[in-house]
């Protein structure tokens, strides 16, 4: 019986390899972003021949086959998340837990009308990602008041 990652795979026309998998298995217990470097770190004892070059690889096709997300950070690294829901939506990141929440908000239309009269283009796709903190790291600073 073939995994839901084999099938996904396999819509892709990408070989399910045995790394490949093990890479969308650690993504998908987490729900929080991770670098090539914290899941190659994760699978390197079980894949002794996993090379980082092999995870960054891996990882760039799974975000162009839109099976993951790719977080952009400040910090200029690049971060991967899977996430689970197919329906249009943004994402939240929190910059200090690394979590990742869904946000169904989108002013797609907003966007097309002020591009399409504002500078007479056309908007072919677009990214919102919001960076900020979640409740739980601002009640541990202290930041906000909890009622």
């Amino acid at each position: 019986m073939k995994t839901k990652f084999e099938r996904i795979l396999r819509s892709l026309n990408l070989k399910s390899t045995p790394k490949r998998i093990a890479m969308l298995e650690v993504l998908d217990d987490e729900q929080v972003y991770l670098s090539p470097e914290d899941i190659w770190l994760r699978l390197k004892k079980r894949f002794r021949t996993l090379g980082l070059p092999t995870v960054y690889r891996n990882l760039e096709g799974l975000f162009e086959g839109g099976v993951i997300s790719r977080v952009i950070h400040p910090d200029r690294k690049l971060y991967y998340y899977l996430c689970r829901n197919e329906e249009h939506h943004h994402h939240f990141i929190c910059m200090s837990c690394r979590r990742v929440e869904d946000v169904r908000f989108c002013a797609e239309r907003e966007l097309q009308e002020a591009v399409r009269s504002g500078i007479r283009g056309k908007v072919l796709s677009h990214i919102l990602q919001i960076n900020g903190l979640c409740h739980a790291c601002l009640k541990k600073e202290g930041t906000v008041h909890v009622s």
